[in-house]
C-alpha cells in the first residue's frame, strides 16, 4: 500500500474478546494489591464522571454555549491542540486518584497524554487521557471523552471512558458487564454488538486520522481501498468514543493506526466485553510506531483485519 510501513505480524497484537477478558471479577488478583477488577472500574467511572464534569463546566464558563476555546500549545504538529481545559482536566483527575488508590503504601502510578509517566513493571497503572477529541472541545463538536483505564502488563483490566458533552458514562472490568452510567445510575449494556453481521459490506465502520501529514496520507490511501468494501466510513474525532460506539452497536467496527495509549486502553476493554473481536498492540508501544488497533464485530473481524492491520504506518523522520 503506498505509503504504509512495514508488514504487521498479527501475533505481535494482543487480542481481546469476551474469553480472553473473562477474569474472575470477584477474586482479588496479587497485581490489583488485594482489589477486585470491579474495585478500579468503579474508580475510574468515577473519576472519569469527575472529570467529565469539570471539563464541560470550564468550557462553558470559558467560552458560553458558543464559541471556540483558545489553543494553549500544540503537541505532534501545529494543528493537534492541546488547551489549558486538557491540562486541568488531567491534574484533577491525578489528585482523585492519588487519593483513592493510596493505601498507605503510596498510590498507584499514572500515564497521562498530557503530563507523562510510565508504565510499571509491576502493578496497576492508570492510563489517562483528559480530553480525547480536543479538536472537537475547541470547536464545541460534541464529541469528546475522559478515558480512565487501570492497566497491567500492558494490559486493561478496568477503564471507564466519560462522554463530556453528554454525561454518560461507559466502564467494563475484566470478568464484569458493562456498564453505563448516567446521572449516577447504572444499567447493564446487553446483546448491542452485532454478532449476526457477516458481510463487511454491510458494515459502518470508524476512523480516525493523524495529525501529522506524513501518516495521514497514508491513512487516507489506506481508506480509498477500504471504502468500496464497506457499508459507509464515519470519523467522529475521539478513539474513546468510537470504541464504546462498537461496544453500543452504533457502529460495526473501528480501526486507526498511531494512537497513543491512553487513548484506547479504557475503550479496547469496553468493546471486547460487549462482545466486540479487538486487536491491539501492548500499551507499551507509542504513537511513532504507528500500529494498527482494530474493534469490529465478531463475523467481519478477520476479514477487516486483513484489510487494515496488514501494515504499520510509522511516522517519517522529522514527521513532515
Amino acid at each position: 500500500m503506498p505509503g504504509g510501513g512495514r508488514m504487521l505480524v498479527m501475533s505481535e497484537l494482543i487480542r481481546l474478546d469476551q474469553d480472553t477478558t473473562a477474569t474472575d471479577p470477584q477474586g482479588p488478583q496479587k497485581e490489583l494489591s488485594g482489589r477486585s477488577p470491579d474495585d478500579l472500574r468503579n474508580i475510574a467511572a468515577t473519576v472519569a464522571s469527575e472529570a467529565a464534569d469539570h471539563v464541560r463546566g470550564e468550557r462553558a464558563f470559558a467560552v458560553g454555549s458558543s464559541g471556540r476555546l483558545d489553543v494553549e500549545d500544540t503537541k505532534s504538529s501545529d494543528v493537534d491542540p492541546v488547551t489549558a481545559i486538557d491540562r486541568s482536566s488531567e491534574n484533577l483527575i491525578r489528585i482523585r486518584l492519588h487519593e483513592l488508590t493510596d493505601r498507605g503504601a503510596g498510590p498507584d502510578p499514572i500515564l497521562g497524554e498530557e503530563d507523562g509517566g510510565a508504565l510499571a513493571d509491576s502493578g496497576v497503572t492508570w492510563v489517562v487521557d483528559p480530553v480525547d477529541g480536543t479538536v472537537n472541545l475547541v470547536y464545541g463538536i460534541p464529541a469528546s471523552a475522559v478515558s480512565i483505564a487501570a492497566c497491567v502488563d500492558g494490559v486493561p483490566v478496568a477503564g471507564a471512558v466519560a462522554d463530556i458533552f453528554h454525561g454518560t458514562v461507559y466502564s467494563a472490568c475484566a470478568g464484569g458487564d458493562v456498564v453505563t452510567r448516567v446521572d449516577g445510575d447504572e444499567r447493564v449494556i446487553e446483546g448491542t454488538v452485532q454478532t449476526s453481521l457477516q458481510q463487511l459490506s454491510m458494515a459502518l465502520v470508524g476512523t480516525g486520522f493523524s495529525y501529522v501529514s506524513s501518516r495521514r496520507r497514508a491513512q487516507a490511501d489506506l481508506l480509498v481501498d477500504l471504502l468500496p468494501e464497506i457499508r459507509d466510513i464515519r470519523r467522529m474525532g475521539s478513539a474513546a468514543l468510537d470504541l464504546c460506539a462498537v461496544a453500543t452497536g452504533r457502529l460495526d467496527a473501528y480501526y486507526e493506526h498511531g494512537l497513543g495509549p491512553w487513548d484506547y486502553a479504557a475503550g479496547t476493554l469496553i468493546a471486547a466485553r460487549s462482545g466486540a473481536v479487538v486487536f491491539m498492540p501492548s500499551l507499551v508501544s507509542g504513537q511513532d510506531e504507528g500500529v494498527g488497533i482494530l474493534a469490529a464485530a465478531p463475523g467481519i473481524t478477520d476479514e477487516l483485519a486483513e484489510k487494515v492491520l496488514a501494515v504499520t504506518l510509522p511516522l517519517s523522520k522529522g514527521h513532515p
